[in-house]
């Protein structure tokens, strides 16, 4: 078989109990290869021709905002290690579990986002591009409405991770690109989504937010410029209120930079590089931002 050239990159979600902490945020390596098996299963259930293509899972509880990242590393990772083991191809299922030292650095969760009540398992289907292609599709079609992993695989994760799990359910990056854009909607944050969207999707295109009072902000070059405002910028930038009390006025600009500190923290948390340009009053800041 020659060298798998595509592949499908999906996860197995998790929705915790609320207020339930994982008694463990990655698992061994028996638990993790029995784990990937069950889910081989609920995928071959789910798109015939998925028991055909390797399957490869990391037995860590990872945060939305680790899988949801420009060129998606994690899953890069996952393709990489797939690729070097042996007898890679024709239906093999790796469950990457924890050592006597945890997962490898690359595959380890990250402590800073080890709270939140949905958490993702990554999962690589790959394979040759005629047999990944139909399945692929499928699961792009099927896994949203009909995803619900199998009891079993349920209960295996609920026992191995020592946490309570609400439901279980396999889906797509791009069905999970497609529920953060609506918990971002939720938060009150949506404005910032379509940068995060063009990052993610578009990586080479271009993407503004200039839509007052919300900060102004440009996506190009796989990075975010922000323009960093005084007061005196800020008001006449069209980004205050109409209200000439000055003690609103501070008030409300102290809010405008805690928007732009609040989405900055969310662009980074996602792998997205932030600088901030200073865009003095009587200068155009979207002039600033576009050299």
């Amino acid at each position: 078989m020659s060298k798998p050239d595509l592949s499908v990159l999906a996860a197995l979600a998790l929705e915790l109990t609320p207020g339930a902490e994982p008694g463990r945020v990655a698992i061994g390596v028996q638990a993790a290869g029995e784990l990937a098996g069950r889910v081989a299963q609920d995928l071959a259930r789910l798109a015939p021709g998925a028991e055909d293509l390797d399957l490869v899972l990391v037995a860590g509880l990872f945060d939305p905002v680790e899988l949801l990242r420009p060129g998606y590393p994690l899953h890069a990772e996952l393709g990489r290690l797939a690729a070097r083991a042996p007898g890679a191809g024709g239906g093999q299922v790796i469950g990457f579990g924890a050592g006597s030292d945890g997962l490898p650095a690359a595959l380890a969760p990250d402590p800073a986002f080890a709270g939140g009540p949905l958490k993702l398992l990554p999962i690589l289907l790959r394979g040759e591009p005629q047999a990944v292609a139909p399945v692929g599709e499928q699961l792009e079609q099927v896994l949203l409405d009909t995803g619900m992993a199998g009891a079993e695989t349920a209960l295996l994760a609920q026992s191995a991770f020592e946490v309570p799990v609400e439901h279980a359910r396999l889906l797509t990056l791009n069905d999970l690109v497609a529920m953060m854009a609506l918990q971002y909607e939720h938060a009150g944050v949506a404005a910032l989504w379509p940068l995060l969207e063009a990052a993610l999707l578009a990586p080479q295109s271009e993407q503004w937010l200039d839509a007052p009072p919300e900060p102004l902000a440009r996506y190009a070059d796989g990075a975010v410029r922000m323009a960093l405002l005084d007061i005196d910028a800020w008001a006449e930038g069209g980004f205050a209120p109409a209200d000439t009390d000055a003690a609103r006025l501070a008030r409300g600009f102290e809010r405008f930079q805690m928007r732009q500190r609040q989405f900055a923290a969310l662009l980074e948390a996602h792998g997205i590089r932030v600088t901030f340009d200073h865009c003095p009053a009587g200068r155009d800041p979207r002039e600033i931002l576009a050299e």
